[in-house]
């Protein structure tokens, strides 16, 4: 059990740099699947009416520098607040290095990908992976990561919701396209599981584990949230092609990006 628990983190760093790679090189070089990224962009484009924009873009927002520096904080007192300095400092290197990743991979594989019915309000060349999705998902795992045995599991169903919904906002406000919000959630579990890995070898063996709560209900509770959020997408969403191709696409694409959120913090509390 031990050992399978420190060959998960290990694991699923592999699979999220892999899973990265194909993202990229399919999002940037394949036309198919570019289209479909477009088509499946317009589908959430949808969900973004004059009544709710404003709740959107606030939703987006919630990783800006500041809130993100200020979340990056409480996550790094919570671990010197339980004694874990290792924890500390590796929430802290997660932090900076998956955010300059994100902006490395940006710069470095800019391509303007055209979608005609944005108009003159193309999304910016420099997009994949998401900044914001990279953030979000690298708080929600740091949170998991720091918190007590006890709470694991329901920050870990709490931060996949919030994860969710900041990459659905930002695909309804036309931020990003969904292979970019794909990307930036592998980039932070990949770090995050590179770092789950060097402090399981770090860190002297856990004993609090009195009072954890059992994770298989949560995981239960949290796949049958992501069904009901691409649900949801679905069924708010205007402008969804006429034919069922075009509405089988985003119903796809909402799925793919609730049950890689999912996997990615359950990953990290099956590590811990």
């Amino acid at each position: 059990m031990l050992e399978r628990r420190h060959a998960l983190p290990v694991a699923a760093a592999g699979a999220c740099a892999l899973g990265l790679v194909v993202v990229g090189w399919l999002a940037l070089d394949v036309p198919a699947v570019q289209d479909r990224d477009v088509a499946t962009l317009h589908g959430f484009t949808g969900l973004d009416r004059p009544s709710v924009s404003g709740g959107l873009e606030l939703v987006g927002r919630v990783v800006d520098p500041l809130p993100y520096a200020l979340g990056g904080m409480a996550c790094v007192a919570v671990a010197l607040a339980r004694g874990r300095p290792w924890r500390a400092l590796a929430v802290g290197v997660v932090l900076v290095a998956s955010g300059l990743t994100a902006q490395a991979l940006k710069h470095g594989f800019a391509e303007q990908r055209f979608a005609p019915w944005l108009g003159h309000g193309q999304i910016d060349a420099a997009s994949w992976p998401s900044g914001h999705a990279t953030a979000v998902m690298t708080l929600v795992l740091c949170a998991v990561l720091v918190a007590a045995p006890a709470w694991r599991g329901v920050i870990a169903l709490l931060g996949g919701a919030c994860a969710i919904g900041v990459a659905y906002a930002t695909l309804a406000l036309a931020w990003h396209y969904p292979s970019d919000v794909l990307g930036g959630f592998l980039l932070a579990g990949f770090w995050v599981s590179l770092a789950v890995a060097v402090l399981q070898r770090v860190e002297p063996e856990p004993v609090d584990w009195e009072g954890a709560l059992p994770w298989e209900p949560l995981a239960v509770l949290g796949g049958l949230g992501a069904l009901v959020a691409a649900a949801v997408v679905v069924a708010a969403s205007e402008g969804v092609a006429q034919y069922a191709a075009g509405r089988a696409t985003l119903i796809g694409g909402a799925l793919a990006i609730a049950a890689l959120a999912l996997a990615l913090v359950t990953s990290v509390v099956l590590s811990e």
